[in-house]
């Protein structure tokens, strides 16, 4: 039986269950549930403090998990990710107070607080500067006006909360994290844990593509197989009237207007565009 870690609070909760049901799995889960049998696809979840699941992961304990890249790396846990899932995307940087410092060599010798002192601390020892890093559980942007440090660094998504407390981020970002599937260093490939990534990688190319449907004058068929050429090739059926074809493809997402736009002045007709829920590539 495969054992999965899922985050069970924060802003990889919601995102990572609704994936997982998309692909097939927790469709009986409450969000109220501490572990789940999933029988149908014999997989056990585990409903986590995301902070937590990759000391889980690294030690074995649990086969594969969900978390943040920024959490995998603040935890040292011997786990590495396998796949990027593509939400919950966040930077993760220094700020200061406005018109205290513009570059990250400013902060040398300072006093910084942050809640991810395992990233930071790697960080600066990259960079080779000095600083006294405080570790704190959570708000870290309060720490400068309470006195506790001269600078924070902290996971931003917005950096809204950042400027209410009168700082301003600092030089380039530490690190970019996002969603990801991770597992203990050197694991074995175990054929569970394969086909539960490719459900998921199958989930986020669903998300991703939609596929269109429409009908082209025969003569104009290469020119419009080149707007759609899909993912392989795309499919061409003969219509009952020789002079037109028919052409299914896969499109992405974000490009299926522009498509739209450019096979109708092409002479398409019919154009239809449908939601893929799930797709193996």
């Amino acid at each position: 039986m495969l054992r999965v870690a899922v985050p069970n609070k924060g802003q990889l909760a919601e995102p990572a269950r609704s994936m997982l049901a998309e692909a097939g799995y927790l469709r009986a889960a409450s969000t109220r549930d501490l572990v789940v049998h999933d029988p149908d696809n014999d997989v056990e979840f585990f409903f986590l403090r995301p902070r937590d699941i990759a000391i889980y992961v690294g030690e074995g304990t649990l086969d594969i998990g969900i978390t943040g890249r920024d959490m995998l790396l603040d935890s040292g846990a011997k786990a590495d990710e396998i796949l990027s899932l593509g939400f919950a995307p966040s930077t993760f940087r220094l700020a200061a107070p406005v018109g205290r410092a513009t570059t990250a060599a400013d902060l040398d010798g300072l006093t910084i607080a942050t809640s991810y002192a395992g990233v930071l601390e790697a960080w600066l020892a990259r960079e080779g500067l000095t600083a006294r890093v405080v570790k704190l559980d959570g708000a870290v942007e309060n720490a400068v006006a309470l006195g506790v440090a001269d600078a924070v660094a902290d996971v931003v998504a917005t950096g809204t909360t950042l400027r209410r407390a009168g700082l301003e981020v600092v030089g380039e970002p530490i690190l970019t994290s996002e969603a990801l599937i991770i597992r203990r260093t050197g694991a074995p490939q175990v054929p569970a844990v394969e086909t539960f990534v490719r459900r998921l990688h199958g989930v986020m190319v669903a998300r991703s593509y939609v596929l269109v449907d429409y009908d082209i004058r025969t003569e104009h068929l290469e020119v419009a197989c080149s707007l759609t050429p899909g993912i392989e090739s795309p499919t061409v059926s003969s219509l009952h009237d020789p002079a037109w074809s028919a052409v299914r493809a896969m499109v992405p997402a974000l490009d299926v207007h522009r498509v739209m736009d450019e096979l109708y002045d092409l002479g398409a007709r019919g154009i239809l565009v449908t939601d893929i829920h799930a797709c193996r590539l």
